[in-house]
């Protein structure tokens, strides 16, 4: 009989060993990693996913046009930017440490590739390491302006003008998911299609002509 293992081809291999990040393999290419990825530049090109797998999963092809950034984004809440800890408000918001910012430090790690590279446009990104004091994500960017893609019609539709910036307004899967779209019912319609909208439309006073 024929393992399940027999029947995997390479790229659900590699998956499957990615869930068992405990594993022997695992443990020491991650650790190998972050050593490589710590002296390298906060935000700096990769000539090849590190996660081939993962990328494809996430819309990267190996052909002309497609581009891989790799960010390191420090771990940690959000510290209150407030001298000496002042802040001028009640009791209740008088909080310095132990904030929380809303977004995630993938999103994070999006925007800063986003800032560095203006002329591409950030298709995904991915969780590649971590350590004690930094996260790696590597960022999957699409270039608008090359042939290749935009006569791909799988790709093309990244090269509209709406598409400019998606990180910045929380377009991205990391961006969708900070903004509480993943959730349905009750809850999602609270938040669609966006809180402040929501909340313009529930607090606008609408009265009837004749009443």
């Amino acid at each position: 009989s024929i393992s399940e293992f027999d029947e995997m081809g390479v790229y659900k291999y590699i998956e499957e060993l990615y869930k068992k990040k405990q594993s022997e393999v695992l443990r020491f290419l991650l650790r190998v990693r972050c050593w490589e990825f710590r002296q390298l530049p906060a935000v700096h090109r990769a000539s090849r996913p590190s996660r081939p797998e993962k990328a494809r999963m996430l819309g990267y092809k190996a052909k002309q046009g497609f581009v891989i950034y790799r960010v390191r984004v420090r771990r940690g809440g959000r510290k209150r930017p407030v001298s000496k800890g002042a802040v001028y408000a009640k009791p209740a918001n008088q909080g310095v440490t132990q904030l929380k910012f809303e977004r995630s430090l993938k999103s994070v790690a999006e925007e800063r590739v986003g800032r560095r590279c203006p002329n591409l446009r950030i298709l995904n990104s991915y969780w590649v390491n971590q350590d004690a004091l930094y996260k790696y994500y590597e960022i999957i960017l699409v270039d608008p302006a090359h042939n290749t893609i935009r006569n791909d019609p799988r790709i093309r539709w990244l090269c509209a003008p709406t598409m400019k910036h998606r990180e910045m307004r929380g377009l991205t899967g990391a961006g969708v998911k900070s903004r509480g779209l993943y959730h349905r019912g009750p809850t999602g319609a609270r938040l669609r299609p966006s809180r402040h909208s929501v909340r313009v439309r529930r607090d606008r006073l609408k009265l009837r002509r004749y009443r």
